[in-house]
């Protein structure tokens, strides 16, 4: 009776086992994998594509990650189109993608049937601020000339970003016209470059001005081949040319906008994955490179773990439910 007891409880002990998600009994201990996949959902030389490539340096520089961390664009619909892609990945311990305002604004707009609530999110890691920009050539010098043009005349300044219509780009912009006193905001033209093809066309004189992130075109303007016209932040901020961008608010403009990022994975990534990357970026983000990375870029320290950053997207969601409400009311 005894061998018959044995054997009969062993034989479950064995299907209990099989049924265990291999995910839980494989992965737990030899995570990560050699290779991760990290995403930015926009074409190259955006914000998003800038920030999750300097996620990935600054993981590998300091020794902190020692696998693999190729870089996939994965662009369209202002982050819509790798968001649908996530929830094929539900699950994945392996694909992390960085999202900003858009994740809250496709989602509230009806751009996508998807919102940050069908991620795991896992960490809040900077803000960066709006940045209003021309050529270096244009007749624009400063952001209340463009405001004053569109009062006058709303189809007389072209806007182009690398969001989709409705979405952060768009968005900023247009809080900042509101503001300004421009009316008929819905007659203002702009124009998606989600290819991340904005600044080419701002340089060829096929959109008069580009509404993005300030540690997006930093550089461009370092170099004086843009002109920045504002930024949306209380304060000046970054070092060199960025430090002496005005902000929206210095030029008469009683508006900010913070563009905060952060770093999503697939719904349901498993505890051992969420638990790993919220001690590693808690402790990337005390490291002198990434301080050094966030001072070049113009960013300022944002971060928030993921029960944090969970509640804070919650609160923020309700506010641009709001903004969106005023903007775009009858």
């Amino acid at each position: 009776m005894n061998m018959k007891l044995n054997g009969v409880m062993m034989g479950a002990a064995m299907t209990l086992i099989a049924a265990l998600p291999l995910t839980s009994v494989a992965g737990q201990d030899d995570y990560p994998p050699k290779t991760l996949s990290f995403v930015a959902p926009s074409g190259a030389g955006g914000g998003w594509d800038l920030t999750i490539r300097t996620v990935a340096k600054t993981l590998k520089d300091t020794g902190l990650v020692e696998a693999n961390m190729p870089i996939t664009n994965r662009p369209g619909g202002g982050g819509a189109v790798n968001l649908a892609y996530m929830q094929t990945q539900k699950g994945s311990d392996k694909l992390i993608s960085v999202y900003s305002p858009p994740i809250l604004l496709t989602h509230l707009t009806g751009a996508s049937k998807y919102s940050y609530q069908d991620t795991t999110p896992l960490a809040r890691l900077i803000t960066d601020y709006g940045a209003f920009v021309v050529s270096k050539d244009s007749k624009y010098t400063s952001i209340n000339e463009v405001m004053e043009a569109l009062k006058q005349d709303p189809k007389s300044v072209k806007v182009g970003g690398t969001s989709a219509a409705g979405s952060m780009d768009h968005i900023q912009f247009l809080l900042i016209a509101k503001a300004a006193g421009v009316p008929n905001l819905r007659q203002i033209d702009y124009i998606s470059f989600q290819d991340g093809g904005a600044v080419a066309q701002v340089l060829g004189g096929h959109v008069d001005l580009i509404s993005t992130g300030l540690g997006d075109v930093a550089q461009l303007v370092e170099s004086g081949n843009l002109r920045a016209l504002a930024q949306t932040a209380s304060k000046r901020v970054g070092e060199g040319e960025v430090a002496k961008i005005p902000t929206v608010k210095e030029q008469g403009i009683d508006a900010t906008f913070e563009n905060w990022r952060g770093l999503f994975a697939p719904k349901d990534m498993p505890d051992y994955a969420v638990t790993y990357w919220h001690t590693t970026l808690k402790e990337m983000v005390e490291t002198p490179e990434w301080a050094e990375a966030r001072k070049r870029n113009g960013w300022d320290a944002a971060y928030q773990n993921g029960e944090d950053f969970s509640k804070f997207l919650a609160q923020t969601n309700e506010q641009y439910k709001a903004i969106l409400a005023e903007i775009f009311k009858n």
